[in-house]
């Protein structure tokens, strides 16, 4: 009976003391382990939009604009925002400005429903 131990007895001795030193299977992930997260955050890198959201400057951007979103999307944002510590104003500002240069004809539509309309 006595070398019955609960799982937190077992936990308990696991458990590095202080002034102890770890051993090899609590010292962390091993090497490759590690080498497949380092090349997975480099792969993310490469991604061409995500450098060119990094890269985009919004500190000159004053003027705001209050934006509803579903709940998925926002936390999706927050998430990509841990990910890649890009933050999520940013994100927003650069999506936006991205939709609009990706297609012209928004402008166009705004720009004739501005001509139409009687100031």
């Amino acid at each position: 009976m006595e070398k019955i131990k609960s799982l937190a007895d077992q936990l308990r001795e696991k458990m590095v003391r202080p002034g102890e030193k770890q051993t090899s299977e609590q010292q962390g992930p091993p090497d490759d382990i590690q080498g497949k997260a380092k090349k997975k955050a480099d792969k993310i890198m490469e991604s061409t939009i995500l450098k060119a959201m990094i890269a985009y400057d919004n500190s000159d951007c004053k003027s705001m604009a209050h934006i509803r979103l579903d709940k998925q999307t926002l936390d999706l944002m927050n998430k990509f925002k841990m990910a890649t510590n890009v933050d999520v104003t940013k994100f927003v500002a650069f999506a936006v400005k991205h939709f609009f240069d990706s297609y012209p004809e928004l402008k166009t539509i705004i720009k004739q429903f501005i001509q139409n309309t009687d100031l």
